[in-house]
């Protein structure tokens, strides 16, 4: 086998498919494996219990795949228009989610068409395509690939795409030729990360309390978000970009040219008080293949009766009073806190 002829074919099948970024590690122990879990312990990773439940097998990538030899990470562009301001009753939605179709779906179609392509390649080939759900600490195999350093606000930055991209990985038991890892951190003094976040979700450079951010509040969180929290939520209903919009190394990226990514009229922003007028069959109608689905209709409609509150509208009343209703007691809380803030710290039209 030619190594480095087929190295340079792999990346070359890989960018055809639509990965902009492509770098090759070892498959050896996590970088970081030794962060992670003093992470899991100081309890960062809030009710994501599938991520200390499998604590050992992040490990290494060999539990992901037996006989692993190289992990080729993947990095894909999904950066499109920039945020509509949001009027009273509007919510935001985190960039990644503005598609039609969940990205996981969109990437693992690719993650199909590469490893039939490695099959063709290598007859004894074993391999197998993962995107942020297996354990497998991707940022690190990042870096170590070569994509990018690992910022201030624990995201994977390249210099070319900044942070508005998906990562992916491929792992092969064939031995292909190794990218140089990463070693520089482009991060300087800047804090614009850390400065900017509304809920203090970052106790140091480099480690987020994910009980505190936003995009853990408004998408993990299955309970009631914290009183103390929720001012800081802000006109958020899905997901975060502060920490991303606020980097100096996302001001200048270039936009994707994957349809599947182009946002939809109505995610940006979107019409909160809509939202707390579904019921469970247009939920679903909407909603069914795209990112909001994770929360499901109760967390959805909790996020958007927080935003309402926030918004302090007067536009948000009947919806609000009409939530009080619901069938789930997380947005009838959510309401009834939203109706109390608008009532006590005055009313916008």
């Amino acid at each position: 086998m030619d190594k480095k002829a087929e190295t340079l074919a792999l990346k070359a099948e890989a960018q055809r498919q639509g990965f902009e970024l492509v770098g090759i590690s070892p498959a050896q122990e996590a970088p970081r494996i030794a962060e992670f879990n003093r992470w899991l312990e100081a309890g960062y990773a809030g009710q994501m219990h599938y991520l200390p439940n499998r604590a050992k097998a992040y490990q290494h990538p060999r539990h992901v795949l037996d006989g692993v030899k190289c992990v080729v990470m993947l990095g894909m562009n999904y950066r499109t228009s920039e945020p509509t301001d949001v009027s009273h009753g509007d919510g935001r939605v985190s960039r990644y989610a503005w598609g039609a179709r969940d990205y996981h779906d969109v990437i693992h179609e690719k993650l199909k068409q590469l490893c039939e392509y490695v099959c063709q390649r290598f007859s004894d080939a074993s391999v197998r395509g993962v995107v942020d759900t297996a354990p497998l600490l991707e940022r690190d195999f990042a870096q170590l690939a070569g994509l990018g350093w690992i910022g201030k606000n624990t995201l994977l930055l390249n210099k070319e795409h900044g942070s508005w991209f998906f990562l992916a990985a491929l792992l092969i038991n064939v031995e292909l030729e190794f990218d140089p890892p990463f070693e520089a951190d482009h991060c300087g003094t800047c804090r614009a990360c850390l400065d900017a976040c509304p809920t203090a979700a970052f106790p140091q450079p480099y480690v987020l309390d994910a009980t505190k951010c936003i995009s853990y509040l408004t998408i993990e969180l299955r309970d009631s978000i914290p009183t103390d929290l929720r001012d800081g939520i802000g006109e958020w209903v899905f997901g975060c970009d502060v920490c991303q919009d606020v980097c100096p190394w996302n001001h200048h990226t270039p936009t994707t040219l994957d349809e599947n990514f182009e946002p939809q009229q109505a995610m940006n922003p979107i019409d909160a008080i809509e939202l707390l007028e579904m019921d469970e069959d247009e939920f679903k109608k909407r909603f069914r293949h795209t990112p909001l689905w994770r929360t499901k209709r109760r967390g959805l409609l909790r996020n958007a009766a927080i935003v309402l509150g926030n918004s302090m509208s007067t536009k948000a009343i009947g919806a609000l009073n009409r939530g009080l209703q619901d069938k789930e007691p997380l947005v009838r809380s959510a309401c009834e806190w939203a109706l109390e803030k608008i009532a006590t710290e005055g009313c916008e039209a």
